[in-house]
């Protein structure tokens, strides 16, 4: 009598499980990953529009005081990851910080009326006095 079988071994199932494992352990921290520095962008953007924005202003006022109080506002909106604040303003000098919130707590970025960016970041990202980080491992985006 010859039986005739048909479906999948417990072996060829835990085959399949390890290897869906295996996959979903290198794919989610990678996704996690990308989805951060996306959400990072907000700060990156709003930064760089408010340094467009206060030369602007200088060269129409010639300093940076009041920058952030003239009507309509300069300053980019509070977004869902990050809000922005602008300090240390003077004739010639002043700083906007990018402050994470949310699902970017941790992050801060800055910049100055000479362009030099910084950042503050949770550990595994690094930090930087001269530059914005985007990544793990402390790689700058210029």
């Amino acid at each position: 009598m010859k039986r005739n079988t048909t479906g999948f071994t417990l072996i060829e199932l835990m085959i399949v499980v390890a290897i869906i494992g295996i996959l979903g352990a290198i794919a989610i921290p990678a996704y996690s990953n990308y989805v951060m520095r996306a959400r990072l962008t907000e700060a990156f953007t709003g930064l760089a529009s408010v340094q467009t924005s206060a030369e602007e202003y200088w060269s129409n006022k010639h300093t940076y005081v009041g920058f952030d109080q003239d009507t309509p506002s300069r300053m980019p909106p509070a977004g869902e990851n990050f809000t922005f604040s602008f300090s240390g303003a003077s004739d010639s000098a002043y700083t906007v910080t990018a402050t994470g919130r949310a699902k970017a707590t941790g992050f801060t970025y800055t910049i100055d009326q000479g362009g030099k960016r910084g950042t503050v970041a949770p550990a595994a990202w690094g930090s930087s006095t001269s530059c914005w980080i985007d990544r793990k491992g402390g790689q700058c985006v210029q």
